[in-house]
């Protein structure tokens, strides 16, 4: 009998835990968000300069968590996590005291050094504690968390910068983040089914060429590349639109476009729910084309199907990332923190890259432009998603070979 926590007290305590550790992840990550007109405002930066507020922490997340996942290999999961918490919260506080765009730009690159020794390894800690039946809705459980965090943290920060400032918006995020992470460290079980490795780099490199070599892996990287990047430039911009002509919208009316995260914190359980039971192949390109499709209704000059088209893409995102991550951890035999890592390497990367990008677009061919380069993203990741109906996953192929080896009419179906 499995000693992971699926029934008992501590499943949900580590649900719990892994929520609150997600909230605090993109709270602190995306409160700048909606922001960025203000401080290119303050600051008298182009759309492009003061989206470097988000690529940079995004960029420097990236880089962080291939290492974090080998700390974390040493050290443990929760130890790791809670650090990444309490320093990320931290930098998000000194940064409402930065004196310049230079020193707020070091602040987040710091907390997002800092925040990559979270979502990787809650990832891998979820891949090794939670049974597998289980393991998309607590992945789902994890992003609800961050969809929560994307949607309080932006529209915490749009009210208080609309009446009193962008620095008291920081620093009450911040404090939100330690409290977060109090919780944090007070819920989450110790891992029970982790054990400590002493590979280092050499383990690392070896991991790395196993995993980059996978008939499936290497195509659910490229997908979260895409997902994210696309997903965080809209966002980006849409602030810009709807503040602008001819909607003339107030900061707050605008950050109140993040209530739309309520539909991800439901759609990432719902899909979890329908790839456990369908299999990850038969849901994930069913949301992707969703997530396309609301982006198209965006196109429209009526604020009405503009948000309608917003939500219809924040419902195809959580739900397509929460089936694209957990097949991770179920393709992943071995390694796992480090396959997790490598997948939000490409997931931030994306946010980082395609967000800048989109900002210089829009500053040549306005929403229109960014659409059309959005669109081509999300058709790729589509075809992506199509070719991965026909992947066997290796756990698939690793637990039929057992089965069969006692019961050759059985059938497992847990790793679709």
């Amino acid at each position: 009998m499995s000693s992971r926590p699926t029934a008992a007290p501590a499943y949900r305590r580590t649900n719990r835990a892994l929520f609150f550790g997600g909230f605090s992840c993109f709270a602190l990550l995306y409160c700048v968000q909606p922001l960025m007109p203000l401080l290119a405002h303050e600051f008298a930066l182009s759309p492009a300069q003061s989206s470097l507020s988000l690529s940079i922490a995004t960029a420097a997340l990236a880089l962080s968590l291939l290492c974090s996942s080998v700390i974390s290999d040493r050290l443990g999961r929760k130890n790791v996590m809670v650090v990444a918490l309490v320093v990320s919260a931290t930098m998000t506080v000194l940064s409402a005291f930065a004196h310049n765009y230079a020193q707020l730009l070091a602040a987040r690159a710091l907390l997002g050094l800092a925040l990559g020794g979270m979502p990787a390894v809650a990832m891998a800690y979820l891949n090794e504690e939670i049974e597998p039946a289980s393991l998309g809705v607590s992945m789902g459980l994890l992003i609800s968390g961050n969809a929560f965090g994307g949607m309080l943290g932006r529209m915490l920060a749009s009210f208080l910068s609309d009446f009193l400032s962008w620095r008291v918006a920081l620093g009450a995020m911040g404090v939100a983040g330690l409290l977060a992470a109090w919780e944090f460290w007070r819920s989450l079980p110790p891992s029970r089914n982790f054990r400590t490795s002493s590979g280092g780099a050499a383990m690392m490199l070896h991991g790395l060429r196993r995993h980059l070599g996978d008939a499936g892996l290497p195509w659910l990287f490229a997908l979260s590349f895409l997902l994210m990047g696309c997903f965080v430039s809209a966002y980006n911009l849409i602030g810009f639109r709807l503040l602008g002509a001819p909607f003339g919208l107030r900061q707050s009316l605008v950050g109140a476009i993040s209530l739309l995260y309520l539909l991800g914190i439901f759609s990432s359980v719902w899909a979890g729910r329908r790839a456990d039971r369908l299999g990850r192949r038969h849901v994930l390109w069913t949301v992707m084309g969703i997530m396309l499709a609301g982006l198209l209704l965006t196109l429209a000059q009526n604020l009405i199907i503009i948000v309608a088209g917003m939500a219809i893409f924040t419902f195809g995102f959580f739900a397509s990332h929460s089936i694209a991550s957990s097949w991770v951890g179920r393709r992943a035999l071995t390694q796992q923190a480090l396959a997790s890592a490598l997948y939000l390497f490409f997931y931030y990367l994306g946010a980082s890259v395609v967000g800048w990008l989109c900002g210089v677009l829009w500053e040549h061919a306005g929403w229109g432009g960014v659409v059309a380069l959005l669109g081509s993203f999300l058709g790729g990741a589509l075809l992506i998603s199509l070719r991965l109906r026909s992947l066997a996953p290796l756990a698939d192929i690793s637990v039929a070979r057992t089965y069969a080896a006692f019961d050759p009419t059985r059938t497992p179906n847990h790793g679709r």
